[in-house]
C-alpha cells in the first residue's frame, strides 16, 4: 500500500510539474482565465474586505472623530483590493468596477476616485486573437479586408478594443472587436457576483448591493451584441439629426458582426481636455451647453439615453468643412430605454426642483419610489445639500464645500443610498450613472450648474409635458389651448434668461467702469 501511495503521489506530481510548466511556456494560455482561479480570487478578496469592515471598526465608538478616520483608512484598502481583483479577473469585473467609479455622488470617494483608472487599465486582446475573431466572424484574414490595420488599438475597454485600419476602397474606418473570451466568461461572473453579494447581505443587512447584479445582467449581453450598438448608434443618430453640432460614426454594416463592428473614423479630443479645446479655439462653455442639451433631449424629450459618457466616449473637433465646434458621441452599447410613465414623472421632478415647488418635489420623488427617502433622493439626483435644494438649484451654483459636503454624506448615508438605489426603477440606476459622468465632464471644464442648463432641461421638459397632454387631447381646440400654454412657457423661460444676461451685462459694466476709476489710464 506505502509502494502504491508513493507511485500515485510521483505520477501526480510529475503531471502537475508538467501541466504547470506548459501553462507557463504557453503565452496564449492565461491562469486567469480558469474558472476555479477566478472564483478562489473573488472569494478570498470578498472574504478579506468583510473581515476588515468587520473588525477594524468594531471597538471604535460610532460616529466619533477616530471612527471617521478608521472607515475612511478601510474604505480606501477595500477599494484597493476590489480595483485589484477587477483588473486580474478582468472582462465583466472591470466593467461592473467601472460603473461603481462612475457613482461619484452616491458612493464613497476612496471607492469612487480608486476604481476610476479602471477605464484606463483595461486589458489588450493580442493581435492573434484579434485576427482569431475577425477570421471567426468575417470569413477572412486581416490583410484581405483591410489595406493597412494598427496593430497597436487606438484604446481597449473592459469588452472590447479598437484598431484604426483603411479599406480597400481607400475609407479610413475603426475597427471594433470583442475580447475573445469575455463572451464565455460573463454569465460565469454574474453568477459568481450574485453569490458573493447575497453572502455579503448576511453579514451586513443593511447593505443591499442587489441592484448592480440586477443591472450586470440585464445590460451585459446587450453591450456584448455589437449588431445592438450599431442599432442605437443608427437609432441616435436620426434622433438627434436636428443638432447640427452632433456627430454620430456612421456605422458599415457588410462587415459587422455580433463581435466585429466596423464604423466611419473620427477623430478628436476627449470632452474633459480643456487644453486641446484651448489649443483648437474651441468654445468649452459651447460645448457644455451643447452636451446639456442632447442628453436633456434624449432624457426629457425621447426616453433613449446614451449611458456612459465617460470622456473616452465623447469626444470634441472642428469639422473639416465648417470649422464648427462639434461633439461626436461614441461607444453606444448601452443605452437606458425610459417607460413614459417614468419619463414624464422624471420632467415633472426635474421641473419641481428648478423652480423650488417642495410639495411636487416630494409628490414625483415618491412616485419614483424614494418613499420617505425622497429628501436624499433629491440630493443624490442634483448632487447639491438638502439646503440648497430648499432654496432653488438654479439661484446660486455649487460650491468647493457644498461639493466636498455632498462627497462626505455619500459614505455617511451609504445604507440609506444602497437602500434606495435596491427600491427605485431600475431605470433609474443608469440615470443616476449618466448624471454623475455629466458633472464630472462639467466640473472638468468648470462649467458645472450654471443657470442656462437648468433653462435648457426646463424647456424639454415642458415640450415633453405638452407634447403628452396633446397626443390625449380629446378636442383640436383642447390641443390649440396646449400649444398656446407651452409657447407661453417657453416664451417665460426665454425672458427669464434675457433678464439674467442682461443681469451679467450690468454688473460686468460696473466692475469695468470700478477698475478704470481704481485704475485711470496713464497720461
Amino acid at each position: 500500500m506505502a509502494r502504491r501511495a508513493l507511485k500515485l503521489t510521483s505520477w501526480t506530481s510529475v503531471a502537475l510539474a508538467a501541466s504547470g510548466f506548459y501553462l507557463y511556456n504557453n503565452k496564449y494560455l492565461d491562469p486567469n482565465d480558469f474558472g476555479a482561479v477566478r472564483v478562489g480570487r473573488a472569494v478570498a478578496t470578498t472574504a478579506v474586505i468583510s473581515y476588515d469592515y468587520l473588525t477594524s471598526l468594531r471597538s471604535v465608538p460610532y460616529g466619533s472623530e477616530e471612527y471617521l478616520q478608521l472607515r475612511s483608512q478601510v474604505h480606501l484598502r477595500s477599494a484597493r483590493r476590489l480595483c485589484e481583483l477587477c483588473c486580474a479577473n478582468r472582462g465583466t469585473f472591470i466593467k461592473v468596477g467601472q460603473h461603481l467609479g462612475a457613482l461619484d455622488y452616491l458612493l464613497p470617494q476612496e471607492y469612487t476616485s480608486t476604481l476610476k483608472v479602471l477605464h484606463s487599465q483595461a486589458p489588450q486582446s493580442s493581435m492573434q486573437e484579434v485576427r482569431q475573431v475577425i477570421r471567426e466572424d468575417l470569413g477572412k484574414e486581416i490583410h484581405d479586408l483591410f489595406v493597412s490595420f494598427d496593430d497597436t488599438p487606438l484604446g481597449a475597454a473592459s469588452l472590447a478594443q479598437v484598431h484604426k485600419a483603411v479599406l480597400h476602397d481607400g475609407r479610413t474606418v475603426a475597427v471594433k472587436v470583442q475580447h475573445p473570451k469575455v463572451q464565455a466568461q460573463s454569465s460565469k461572473d454574474i453568477l459568481l457576483m450574485e453569490v458573493l453579494v447575497l453572502a455579503v447581505k448576511q453579514l451586513f443587512p443593511e447593505f443591499e448591493f442587489m441592484w448592480l447584479v440586477d443591472e450586470a445582467k440585464k445590460n451585459l449581453p446587450l453591450e456584448l451584441d455589437f449588431l445592438n450598438e450599431g442599432r442605437n448608434a443608427e437609432k441616435v443618430a436620426q434622433m438627434l439629426k436636428h443638432f447640427d453640432f452632433l456627430k454620430v460614426p456612421q456605422i458599415y454594416w457588410e462587415l459587422s458582426t455580433k463581435r466585429v463592428l466596423l464604423m466611419e473614423f473620427v477623430d478628436g479630443g476627449q470632452v474633459n481636455d480643456r487644453d486641446y479645446m484651448e489649443k483648437n479655439k474651441i468654445d468649452v462653455n459651447e460645448i457644455s451647453r451643447n452636451l446639456g442639451k442632447m442628453y436633456s433631449e434624449m432624457i426629457f424629450i425621447n426616453g433613449f439615453v446614451h449611458c456612459d459618457p465617460h470622456p473616452g466616449n465623447v469626444l470634441v473637433r472642428k469639422r473639416p468643412d465648417t470649422g464648427k465646434a462639434e461633439v461626436v458621441l461614441l461607444d453606444h452599447g448601452l443605452y437606458q430605454v425610459l417607460t413614459e410613465e417614468f419619463r414624464l414623472d422624471y420632467c415633472h421632478l426635474w421641473q419641481s426642483l428648478i423652480w423650488t415647488d417642495m410639495k411636487k418635489v416630494k409628490k414625483y420623488s415618491q412616485r419614483l419610489g424614494a418613499g420617505d427617502l425622497y429628501p436624499l433622493f433629491a440630493c443624490m439626483l442634483t448632487a447639491r445639500s438638502w439646503n440648497s435644494v430648499n432654496r432653488g438649484i438654479s439661484q446660486a451654483p455649487v460650491t468647493a464645500t457644498e461639493d466636498s459636503e455632498i462627497r462626505n454624506n455619500a459614505a455617511n448615508y451609504l445604507p440609506q443610498i444602497s437602500q434606495l438605489l435596491n427600491h427605485v426603477p431600475r431605470q433609474m440606476l443608469l440615470i443616476f450613472k449618466t448624471n454623475d459622468l455629466l458633472r464630472g465632464i462639467e466640473a472638468a471644464l468648470g462649467t458645472r450648474a450654471s443657470s442656462s442648463s437648468f433653462l435648457n432641461m426646463s424647456r424639454c421638459c415642458i415640450r415633453a409635458l405638452a407634447e403628452h397632454k396633446k397626443k390625449n387631447a380629446c378636442s383640436s381646440f383642447r390641443r390649440t389651448q396646449i400649444s398656446f400654454s407651452e409657447a407661453f412657457s417657453l416664451w417665460q423661460i426665454d425672458l427669464h434668461e434675457l433678464i439674467l444676461r442682461m443681469k451679467g451685462l450690468r454688473l460686468a459694466s460696473w466692475v469695468l467702469a470700478l477698475l478704470c476709476w481704481l485704475l485711470p489710464a496713464p497720461r
